[in-house]
């Protein structure tokens, strides 16, 4: 037992950055309000352990439903029930006042558990397609905030529950938003920047460097190209941009990817959610190129909805060849304009605000 008399949110997210960013943000939000913050989180979630901001970090066993095989069915059922009786012991530790989860198998147990202790709780949707765990325990929980207004699988008595929050940002991304966009002149230097999210993108060192060395060479010499790249492809991406003649920093991970974000002209990634947060909050344009096979689909339908809303362009994998990207590259550079427009177009769809309202849910719960 903590003898502060602080009232405790556990928070509760699985291990990939999508959970865990928006999870990141509440806490530094929830800290300022002067909550104790505890996070429940899978095996997997120990590699960002290091510099989240809670008092202490608490790892539940989960499991994902890999397969419909009776034996691998059994086999997720006996961990998640494992999970569920590892949450009940944490709760009775920590006794919090709401339990909030970020999605993902890894938050089914804490939410259960708080369910059967009778402790609020509510769910944070990241993306415009309710997920598999989430759509589990919506109807279990006390609230269900959404990042878009519009969320496919949310519907019926459960729209009851719905509070329109927006995904919450991390401080270092209110922080790089401070930076307008700018567009360069005919001379100037153009930065782009290429990332997958937090799986990193085979599919965009394959693409985009050749894409690039179909540029004309009054372009490329004006490029400054920041890439993401898995550490298996780094040599040869390095390479391909040495012999093409563009600078280019190519790394496996940036720690200040806000940062890299706002001092570039045009963004190139997958459509995760919290890559659509950042760039919306920060106000970048960027051409979208969501993860095909997606259980649901969710970034096409995230990235569809930053496109009609004219802040990004969306390509389909299967059609995004090089002589593609060169052409829509050529076109937009040499069009400043257009940089501008989805720039503008961007920061309107962005709320920097989401984490204060996620946090104002989170205090209603608390009563």
């Amino acid at each position: 037992m903590h003898n502060d008399n602080r009232r405790c949110v556990l928070l509760s997210a699985g291990g990939t950055g999508g959970h865990l960013f928006p999870a990141y943000a509440l806490a530094e939000e929830l800290g300022r309000r002067n909550y104790l913050v505890d996070l429940a989180t899978d095996m997997r979630g120990d590699r960002y352990g290091t510099g989240f901001p809670a008092r202490k970090i608490h790892q539940i066993p989960s499991a994902t439903l890999a397969s419909k095989s009776p034996v691998a069915m059994a086999q997720t059922v006996w961990t998640l029930s494992r999970g569920i009786g590892a949450a009940m012991g944490v709760l009775g530790e920590v006794r919090p006042s709401v339990v909030v989860g970020f999605g993902g198998y890894p938050t089914f147990p804490p939410l259960m558990a708080a369910k059967l202790r009778g402790i609020k709780t509510a769910l944070h949707e990241q993306n415009a397609v309710l997920g598999r765990a989430n759509r589990m325990l919506a109807a279990r929980v006390d609230a269900v905030a959404t990042s878009f207004e519009r969320v496919k699988h949310l519907d019926g008595a459960l729209t009851e529950k719905a509070r329109f929050t927006g995904n919450p940002v991390r401080d270092v991304v209110i922080e790089a938003a401070k930076r307008p966009y700018w567009t360069p002149d005919a001379a100037e230097a153009v930065q782009l920047l290429v990332f997958g999210g937090s799986q990193g993108a085979r599919f965009f060192s394959d693409t985009v460097p050749p894409a690039l060395e179909l540029l004309p060479p009054n372009l490329k010499t004006r490029l400054k190209v920041v890439q993401q790249a898995r550490e298996e492809d780094l040599e040869r991406v390095r390479q391909a941009y040495g012999t093409s003649g563009i600078r280019a920093e190519v790394a496996p991970f940036f720690a200040n990817l806000p940062e890299i974000m706002a001092n570039s002209q045009l963004v190139i990634a997958r459509a995760g959610a919290s890559t659509i947060a950042e760039l919306t909050v920060v106000g970048r344009p960027s051409i979208l190129v969501p993860l095909p096979h997606a259980l649901d689909n969710d970034q096409l339908h995230n990235a569809s909805q930053l496109a009609e809303s004219g802040g990004a362009w969306c390509i389909e994998q299967a059609e995004l060849t090089p002589q593609r990207l060169a052409g829509d590259l050529q076109n937009l550079i040499s069009t400043p304009a257009l940089l501008l427009e989805a720039a503008k177009a961007a920061r309107a769809q962005g709320k920097p605000d989401a984490v204060a309202r996620l946090a104002d849910l989170v205090g209603e719960l608390a009563g």
